[in-house]
C-alpha cells in the first residue's frame, strides 16, 4: 500500500521550529504510515474492527452501570391490582 500526504497527519507548528521547510508528520500519522507499511490490508482491517469492538463494549458497560445505578436508587413501582 502507498503511503499518501492523506494518510499522514501534519503539525502546523512544525513550520515555525524549521524555518518553514514544511509540515513533520504527527505521532498518529506517522504510526499509520508504519502500520500500512507492516501489515497487509486484512491485518489492518481486522486490528481496526477488533479495537471498533473492544471500544464498543466499553461503551455498553458504561451504560449498564449507570441503568443498574439509576435502577438501584429508584423507588420500587407500586403493585398493581387486578
Amino acid at each position: 500500500m502507498t503511503v499518501t500526504t492523506e494518510t499522514i497527519e501534519t503539525v502546523e507548528p512544525a513550520r515555525a521550529r524549521d524555518g518553514g521547510a514544511g509540515p513533520l508528520p504527527s505521532l498518529t500519522g506517522a504510526l499509520l504510515a508504519v502500520e500500512s507499511l507492516l501489515l497487509g490490508g486484512g491485518q489492518r482491517t481486522a486490528r481496526r474492527n477488533a479495537w471498533t469492538s473492544v471500544l464498543e463494549d466499553r461503551r455498553r458497560a458504561r451504560d449498564r452501570i449507570e441503568a443498574q445505578r439509576v435502577l438501584g436508587t429508584a423507588p420500587a413501582a407500586p403493585a398493581l391490582r387486578s
